[in-house]
């Protein structure tokens, strides 16, 4: 099998090469993985399921040791495709504590950070598909 990166990858059904696409996915396909669901309202309001998690989003933890958490998003690290939200920490045995990483999957974004322009146009661009598919 290829190390490089290869799109072909995504479309087979063997595990270990769906796997090794999302492992070797360059940044920006890496960002896709990154998506999370939206609350029911917010649902409603922007007519889209699912957006890319964004520093300073209001997230929902669904599942594992944080369940029903809800905290700020501190940091976005695509490379391992994990996110750091504020208060989801563990004390290390030294009594130190660290951001606990969870995946965007086990996330449900409660409110969004709308500061970024390019955030608008992203919500806008999915808000318009999705309208014209409907109708």
């Amino acid at each position: 099998m290829k190390r490089n990166f290869s799109i072909k990858w995504k479309s087979s059904r063997q595990r270990r090469k769906q796997r090794k696409y999302m492992h070797n996915a360059p940044l920006h396909i890496k960002h896709r993985f990154m998506s999370a669901h939206l609350s029911k309202d917010l649902m409603k309001k922007y007519n889209t399921r699912s957006i890319p998690l964004k520093k300073g989003d209001t997230v929902k933890v669904v599942r594992g040791n944080f369940k029903n958490h809800i905290g700020k998003i501190e940091k976005v690290f695509l490379k391992k495709t994990r996110v750091y939200v504020e208060g989801v920490q563990i004390t290390k045995r030294g009594g130190s504590k660290v951001f606990y990483p969870l995946h965007p999957s086990n996330l449900i974004i409660t409110s969004l950070n709308l500061e970024d322009k390019r955030r608008q146009r992203v919500i806008q661009r999915k808000q318009g598909k999705n309208v014209k598919a409907s109708s």
